[in-house]
């Protein structure tokens, strides 16, 4: 695991987000690099990516509101929310334009971030994240899939059985709060309904014809993006976007397979020559 340090800030409406950065760098030409979870999911899942990125980049990742060490019952988690603490993270933490590289619903969040706020993004790496909606069943599937969770685990090796094993597996069930009788998850129910809200009423295909920057999609060869989806972004966007696909990766594709979507990143950030 690479080194790291620890920080928290409040968001203007007092939503307290657990920050983490890797290997803080001294260097003022390193490239800063936010990373953003989905949903559910916790900071540590990027440990494995961050050790490989490494040298040249400032990585900064953060527990998003609801999620992890962060607040877990914030009153708002509108998408529009989600935008807000990104920019309070690049603000706070002094991010000059950094490249948003985000997985699923973080995805979809650095997705509406440069669409909103084009001059403070650099590029996007999309992991398993778009535009696509609306999805009705969205909220009943993942109420029914947090309903699911033996709660609480008897210990670390059931929950990561739970969630797949290997290293996804591993992953989640490292998320999950070590309590005298077993481990609970760090999120809230409910809150992860509501997450999830108005990608079951819409979609935004509107804010993806709005980002500037170039962008990097990542499909996992298993996942549950479509190839339909990820075409479209790149036929509606084809100067700005390259579509990758990670053959054996599952939708946790920085889980299952981070060397080869490190290797994507690093040449997709790689500067052309001149």
């Amino acid at each position: 695991m690479p080194r790291v340090r620890r920080t928290t800030l409040t968001t203007d409406d007092g939503v307290r987000l657990a920050c983490t950065e890797y290997a803080p760098s001294g260097e003022g030409d390193a490239v800063p690099v936010l990373l953003l979870h989905g949903l559910a999911g916790h900071t540590a899942e990027w440990d494995v990516l961050a050790g490989l990125l490494g040298p040249g980049h400032r990585l900064v990742a953060y527990d998003a509101r609801g999620h992890g060490m962060s607040e877990r019952l914030p009153k708002d988690v509108s998408r529009a929310a989600h935008v807000r603490d990104v920019v309070a993270v690049i603000e706070q933490l002094a991010l000059p334009r950094p490249v948003l590289v985000g997985q699923s619903l973080g995805g979809l969040t650095a997705l509406l971030t440069a669409a909103a706020h084009p001059d403070l993004v650099r590029a996007l790496v999309l992991v398993e994240a778009g535009p696509k909606g609306p999805a009705p069943e969205l909220p009943g599937k993942i109420g029914t899939w947090l309903d699911s969770w033996p709660v609480p685990f008897e210990s670390p090796d059931a929950a990561a059985r739970f969630f797949g094993g290997g290293p996804a597996g591993r992953a989640w069930a490292a998320g999950l709060d070590v309590r005298t009788d077993g481990l609970y998850p760090r999120v809230d129910r409910d809150v992860m309904v509501d997450c999830v809200a108005e990608s079951a009423v819409r979609s935004f295909w509107r804010e993806w014809d709005e980002v500037r920057c170039p962008t990097l999609v990542v499909r996992g060869g298993s996942g549950a993006m479509p190839a339909s989806e990820a075409e479209e972004m790149r036929v509606r966007r084809p100067a700005g976007t390259r579509v990758e696909v990670v053959p054996g990766a599952g939708h946790d594709v920085h889980l299952d397979r981070p060397a080869e979507l490190h290797t994507l990143i690093e040449r997709f950030l790689r500067p052309a020559p001149s």
